[in-house]
């Protein structure tokens, strides 16, 4: 029997990605639901190419076109609705999460409150709420969170077999992203072009700066700390230039164990659909030893790459300081996307956000809404005068 699949985020690259995999395994997947944010062009492709049952698309606007096309077919939701009663009304087998930010949390919450699979392509929300989102995950033994992300998919597949308490080091590695060989001083002249230009991920506009910046490393190493019961000190960035290591694990008695593959999303999306089966990959798709010279790895420039010493700190912190790290990035990067700050102000802006915030030890569900709010908030104000 076919397993159904609600994907959120279809029109982005994850998103894509999910779905040219399912087109490989169409007798063991049917998409039942699909939600965009605003690229309608690609969602009715993808509507008239997977026929879903219903779709979300967050612009209230060009929701009316496609209830007027496919009234007959599918039930269209949007943003008035809510991401959440879409995802419940879908209630497929497996949820995909492949949207940035925090607007999923609700639904994931939901899902795995049903004993559903999430497939988790998404940092921010592990990062927003992971003592939430784990203690609902440990509370419903019949639900599985399955990471997508390349380096924890890595650090998952390297624990299977093993104890989370026989870990001595969670070693996530990184490219270093494209900035990694300019010198710090030249900051000040990169091109917007450069920087969301990924040296070996094809990624969205918003991932690709928090590439430059380390703060994606920052946010996985928070990710990796909740998804694995490892605390902070635990977990070492790597700057691996080749990103054919995608993450190692150090074991107590000294063993290290890795998970080497190309760089491709395919991999780890179907890794997570299919656990625990192992399906044959596309062609194209496998290393060739041959072919590899040499492995790099290094320390990172925490000096020259604030942005992760600042997620390291709001990590040891915990409680509130997470979320607010979080919700000051993405509006910040959008704020840098949109010609209102300049790159080296994205640091300086989150830090700020971070000092003025009024900590909370342990945030409930509505109190993390209400910082993430008051942190987006506050993210725009500083953004408007910096």
């Amino acid at each position: 029997m076919r397993k159904t699949v609600t994907i959120l985020g279809s029109t982005g690259s994850v998103g894509q990605n999910t779905l040219r995999v399912i087109e490989r395994a169409v007798d063991r997947f049917e998409v039942k639901a699909l939600a965009a944010g605003s690229r309608a062009d690609i969602l009715t492709g993808q509507i008239e190419q997977f026929s879903p049952k219903s779709v979300y698309l967050k612009d209230s606007g060009l929701c009316a076109d496609l209830r007027k096309k496919y009234a007959a077919r599918l039930e269209v939701f949007s943003e008035a609705e809510g991401l959440r009663e879409f995802t419940k009304s879908a209630d497929a087998d497996i949820l995909v999460v492949a949207t940035n930010g925090a607007s999923a949390l609700l639904a994931v919450m939901d899902a795995i409150e049903r004993g559903k699979r999430v497939a988790l392509a998404n940092k921010e929300i592990l990062v927003i709420a992971g003592a939430l989102v784990m203690s609902k995950l440990r509370s419903h033994p019949s639900a599985s969170l399955i990471p997508v992300d390349s380096e924890h998919n890595a650090i998952f597949q390297c624990l299977q077999g093993n104890s989370e308490k026989s870990v001595e080091k969670i070693l996530l590695t990184g490219s270093g992203g494209p900035l990694r060989e300019i010198e710090e001083h030249r900051f000040v002249e990169i091109s917007k072009e450069l920087v969301v230009t990924h040296p070996k991920w094809k990624m969205g506009r918003k991932i690709s700066v928090d590439s430059a910046t380390l703060m994606n490393k920052g946010l996985e190493i928070i990710e990796a700390s909740w998804l694995f019961s490892q605390p902070i000190d635990r977990i070492q960035v790597l700057i691996h230039p080749e990103a054919i290591v995608h993450s190692m694990v150090e074991f107590r008695d000294g063993a290290v164990i890795a998970q080497l593959g190309v760089t491709d999303m395919r991999l780890p999306i179907q890794f997570a659909l299919c656990y625990p089966e192992r399906l044959a990959c596309e062609a194209g798709l496998k290393l060739d030893f041959s072919k590899i010279s040499q492995l790099r790895f290094s320390a990172p420039n925490t000096r020259k790459f604030p942005c992760l010493g600042l997620a390291y700190e709001a990590a040891r912190q915990s409680g509130s300081a997470p979320c607010v790290l979080s919700a000051a990035d993405e509006v910040a990067v959008g704020a840098y996307l949109e010609d209102r700050i300049h790159f080296m102000q994205i640091p300086k802006v989150i830090e700020k956000v971070l000092s003025n915030h009024r900590f909370v030890k342990d945030p409930d569900i509505s109190q993390i809404q209400s910082i993430h709010d008051w942190a987006v908030e506050e993210t725009k104000r500083l953004c408007q005068v910096s």
